[in-house]
């Protein structure tokens, strides 16, 4: 069976659109529009085991890994979950290993559900913005209740499992302005990796105009400044926060992990309920639907030139300002979605968030600085293979998808990570 040439990452949407809450700011709520009234969106048993033959086929590592997105997948029920693993277990093959990982809001995670997921391996990604009165802004359910205290029972009880958990936190208008109490709100739930996702909303239609909820730019950079500098003082090796990460990743000239730093993107499209194909989360629209796996496997969708270019136009299309600027490294532009403002010089697809990231990454230099040094003389001294060489950084480890330092092929986060 012909493989795809990169490593991949799909969302997968077996209940396309569809969730409990009413999140203000969600942005994929409205593509159930993208289908007739009517639609049943709940992904069938047919197209369900197609895209996990057709993904398992694909896989070209020995780690076969799956991403369960909405709209809010557990709505699909336990059972539905149950039947996902017993699909993979019928289709693995011998010599690969399949592990899973689900997106969710937490509101109906109970006993059940934490130990079917604790017991299966899953790794869960909880969309939690902060202390209550920050979440409950915008995270609300369809009659406008707050949610905060149902996350947080979800959250307790995979804590209770040990389930691999890391918080997805979406950094808005508010909760910008509060970097301190949100960073030690997370800190006091003893939350192991963080993850900041800035919302940025254009009015449409409007040239370079914003919603009022979105994230200022200059704020977001603020944020992540003040949030970085009690990181580093305290909580170093304590705490993951990703964007960290991520920007520590140039001292040893890695390749990004996060698709919205890497020079191009494509590699994490979206398979919806029914089969179609969408080049990005960011771009499920009639544009971007490059087809169905019904039609055209899975393998051929990622492979295809329409693919390609689509994850190559966010080199192609980055502006000279962005080009010359002493921080690209870490930021390549960012997110394409995020790229609607003009340059000083007049040029189209500056990034709205840039005066915020410049700021965070300048400040953050430094550090990154020192650490490039210091693998630099290790490295020198011991002659350390540079896959192993992040390990070695005192007060440092190893970013959750590097290779493990011990050795096992794996990455980090599916290895020693919370075993050291």
């Amino acid at each position: 069976m012909v493989k795809a040439s990169r490593e991949f990452q799909v969302f997968a949407k077996p209940i396309g659109s569809i969730c409990n809450l009413d999140c203000q700011y969600c942005y994929y709520l409205n593509k159930k529009d993208l289908y007739p009234k009517g639609e049943s969106f709940r992904m069938t048993d047919e197209i369900l085991e197609e895209y996990i033959v057709q993904h398992i086929g694909a896989s070209p590592e020995e780690i076969i890994r799956f991403s369960w997105h909405g709209g809010e997948p557990t709505v699909l029920g336990l059972d539905y979950f149950r039947k996902i693993v017993a699909l993979q277990r019928k289709h693995r093959p011998a010599n690969q290993r399949i592990v899973n990982g689900m997106q969710t809001n937490g509101i109906l995670l109970d006993e059940d559900w934490c130990h079917f997921l604790a017991e299966e391996g899953f790794a869960v990604g909880l969309s939690l913005d902060g202390p209550q009165e920050l979440h409950d802004l915008y995270r609300v359910t369809k009659d406008k209740r707050p949610t905060h205290e149902k996350t947080m029972q979800g959250y307790k009880l995979l804590q209770k499992h040990r389930v691999d958990t890391d918080i997805l936190c979406v950094v808005n208008a508010q909760n910008v302005q509060h970097p301190t109490e949100v960073y030690r709100f997370f800190k006091q739930i003893e939350a192991p990796y963080v993850t900041f996702l800035p919302m940025v909303e254009p009015l449409p239609g409007a040239r370079g105009e914003v919603s009022i909820i979105t994230v200022p730019a200059d704020a977001w950079g603020m944020f992540l400044c003040t949030i970085f500098d009690e990181w580093r003082d305290q909580d170093i090796g304590k705490i993951k926060v990703q964007i960290f990460e991520e920007a520590a990743r140039t001292a040893f000239s890695q390749e990004h992990s996060l698709c919205i730093f890497r020079t191009t993107c494509g590699n994490i499209p979206v398979i919806e309920h029914n089969g179609d194909f969408y080049s990005c989360d960011h771009f499920v629209d009639a544009e971007h639907c490059l087809g169905n796996i019904k039609e055209t496997s899975l393998v051929e969708l990622l492979e295809s030139p329409a693919q390609r270019e689509f994850g190559k136009a966010k080199l192609e299309t980055l502006p000279r300002n962005c080009q010359e600027c002493e921080v690209k490294a870490m930021c390549n532009g960012e997110c394409p979605k995020n790229r609607f403002l003009k340059t000083p010089d007049g040029e189209a697809g500056l990034n709205y968030l840039c005066t915020g990231y410049k700021r965070f990454f300048t400040h953050c230099q430094p550090f990154v600085s020192a650490l490039a040094a210091q693998w630099e003389q290790q490295n020198l001294g011991q002659q350390m293979p540079p896959d192993r060489a992040t390990d070695a950084r005192k007060g440092f480890k190893p970013g959750r998808n590097d290779p493990c330092p011990c050795g096992s092929g794996l990455k980090y986060k599916k290895c020693c990570l919370g075993k050291r």
